[in-house]
């Protein structure tokens, strides 16, 4: 049992699918992206207001004893033991009698897909465990919601529920959505579409259908941004700090934010600059002032994550918020609903707040579309940058931000294009790039040479990628968990956070590694799951992270992953020179004209927008 060498059908797929996820494999998706169909039926009248969303706790261990008694549930069923722990851990103490009442509770563990939970379902209970059975059904709808989170959405258009009930062979999907509504198992909201219309007549709605931790936090993050739209305070001499501003565009920033208390900026990777002229204006006023970033940056910058858990930035007082008087975020696309809606709860009454970002970049790794959904709110000033991103390589990443692959002039080879006919030629001339053709041409060190690749699998993926790499770079027998000193790995402490660093040693604590200076441990029964080498990484790891020059690998394989942000964002992570290793001949271009983001379904937006009309605040 311990090796699955002895399973076989569901048990055997059960195991794998744990195995694959394990080993940071992504397991099959649920896509929730077609646009939705008119409702079938009226839904009940929408939920009262909630309040804000608890801060997230650490999860319970499972005691002993409930992982045993899951464990023989789970061998009645014919599934592997190795579940037990998983399953003890999501469900809690009672996790034998739930799981032996409802089986497919077994979807509560991530590597197990609907299939498996049915095989599992029909081995405890028979003949009576159907497809429109109300325990799978209400766990279905639950567990819809979340695969629909990890895609981005908040919520669901209900027909577009009832058609993934559907498919899992739901009989009355309408029925099963409208009985775990009732049961208060997800939460139902009317959204109006369109103006207001006049008294008599019926407004039009879309019906949204939403777990209630993103519903919670939704509602928090739109009315804490409403609250700091409202109450900001504190007088200084901002003209003054406007007019010493370093270019028009950071003196139109400053003028805003003297006198509006959220505002929003975007513009491309130069345009940081302008963030950053008005935190060192609103520090010379002795406000004070805290940068926050997505990924590690300079010194006067702490990241979001690091804020949000206190152990960077200047803490809190008594009543749990940040003491500042202005907070600037950079890289705002990359906040999902549940670190923003945290976030904006931090910051106190009086104080002003500035979210700044790239629109062009991939969003977040969470749930939500915060940034896009506050531009496309207009409740608040908008300063779009005039400063454009300079050379060659800014000429190519703005093309491609309007849907535009431009030959570009690049005189200093800044760009160059590789052109590969398979994916091993494409690994081979990867590796040739950062170990040899780039540092002698550039003077730029292979450490300051970053490989970006669409995925973690295939022959051109992550994996084989770093596997030629460190052979290359690093050669060595891996003795520590599959890593040797001087790696060069990322640290994914959660999901969407993937943080360079470098091992250092191992012991029994675990993988003592350097991130940007500071020597951290990864306990050695997380670095499994937690680090990865990092000379290739994919474009989300990468986002909010540039290198002095970049490798992006797209062998043929990686057609069907191309999009407009995903080139947008990958080419934009070099600072000197980009190589492109080209094997997708005419898809490339077709993917940054044709292939938009993927759409998220979200809530926020219309929030802001009944705020701001019930606060009689006029759009900008």
């Amino acid at each position: 049992m311990e090796a699955g060498a002895k399973l076989s059908g569901k048990a055997a797929d059960l195991l794998a699918a744990v195995r694959a996820v394990e080993s940071g494999a992504k397991p099959s998706a649920v896509y929730f992206d077609e646009a939705p169909a008119a409702p079938r039926r009226p839904a009940p009248p929408p939920p009262a207001p909630r309040p804000a969303a608890p801060a997230p706790t650490a999860a319970a261990v499972p005691s002993a004893d409930a992982v045993e008694g899951v464990r023989a549930v789970l061998a009645r069923g014919g599934a592997p033991e190795s579940l037990a722990g998983p399953v003890a851990a999501a469900l809690g103490e009672g996790a034998a009698e739930e799981l032996a009442h409802n089986p497919w509770r077994l979807l509560a563990v991530p590597a197990v897909r609907p299939t498996q939970a049915d095989g599992f379902a029909r081995a405890l209970l028979g003949s009576g465990a159907g497809p429109g059975d109300e325990r799978r059904t209400g766990v279905l709808v639950g567990w819809l919601l979340e695969q629909a989170g990890l895609k981005g959405h908040t919520a669901l258009e209900a027909p577009v529920l009832e058609k993934a009930l559907a498919q899992y062979g739901v009989p009355d999907p309408a029925e099963a959505l409208e009985q775990a509504i009732a049961e208060a198992s997800v939460l139902v909201f009317h959204e109006p579409l369109g103006p207001p219309v006049e008294e008599g007549e019926e407004q039009p709605v879309r019906i949204l259908v939403g777990l209630e931790g993103a519903a919670m936090a939704e509602e928090s993050l739109a009315d804490g941004l409403a609250r700091l739209a409202g109450t900001f305070g504190g007088p200084a001499d901002w003209e003054q700090a406007a007019a010493a501003a370093p270019d028009r565009s950071s003196g139109e920033l400053v003028r805003a934010v003297a006198g509006h208390g959220l505002v929003t900026h975007t513009g491309g990777e130069a345009a940081r600059a302008e963030p950053l002229a008005l935190a060192a204006a609103a520090r010379g006023l002795g406000l004070r002032v805290c940068v926050a970033a997505h990924a590690p940056g300079g010194a006067d910058s702490v990241t979001v994550a690091g804020l949000l858990s206190g152990q960077e930035g200047p803490g809190r007082d008594a009543d749990g918020q940040f003491a500042l008087d202005l907070l600037v975020v950079l890289d705002a696309p990359q906040l999902d609903v549940e670190s923003a809606a945290a976030l904006v709860e931090g910051v106190p009454d009086g104080a002003r707040l500035v979210l700044s970002g790239d629109p062009g970049v991939l969003g977040s790794a969470g749930a939500g579309r915060v940034f896009a959904d506050l531009l496309a709110a207009r409740t608040c000033p908008h300063l779009v940058s005039r400063t454009p991103d300079p050379g060659p390589l800014g000429e190519l990443v703005s093309g491609v931000g309007i849907g535009e692959l431009n030959q570009v002039d690049a005189p200093g080879k800044e760009v160059v294009i590789v052109p590969v006919q398979d994916a091993g030629e494409a690994v081979h001339r990867a590796v040739q790039l950062v170990a040899e053709s780039v540092p002698r041409a550039f003077g730029i060190p292979a450490d300051g040479v970053q490989v970006i690749t669409p995925g973690h699998g295939g022959p051109a993926g992550t994996r084989a990628l770093n596997a030629s790499l460190k052979e290359r770079l690093n050669p060595g027998p891996g003795r520590f968990g599959g890593f040797d000193p001087g790696d060069r790995v990322v640290h994914v402490p959660s999901p969407g956070r993937a943080l360079p660093a470098r091992v250092l040693s191992a012991d029994a604590e675990g993988l003592h590694l350097d991130r940007a200076g500071a020597r951290i441990v990864v306990p050695k029964e997380l670095v499994e799951s937690q680090v990865r080498h990092g000379w290739a990484v994919t474009a989300h790891q990468a986002v909010g992270s540039r290198w002095p020059a970049v490798v992006v690998v797209l062998p043929g394989d990686a057609a069907q992953s191309l999009s407009r942000d995903w080139v947008y964002t990958a080419f934009g992570r070099a600072e000197r020179h980009l190589s492109v290793v080209h094997g997708v001949d005419q898809v490339l271009p077709r993917a940054v004209a044709e292939v938009l983001p993927k759409p998220r379904t979200t809530r926020l937006t219309g929030l802001l927008k009944a705020l701001a009309a019930a606060g009689g605040h006029q759009e900008r």
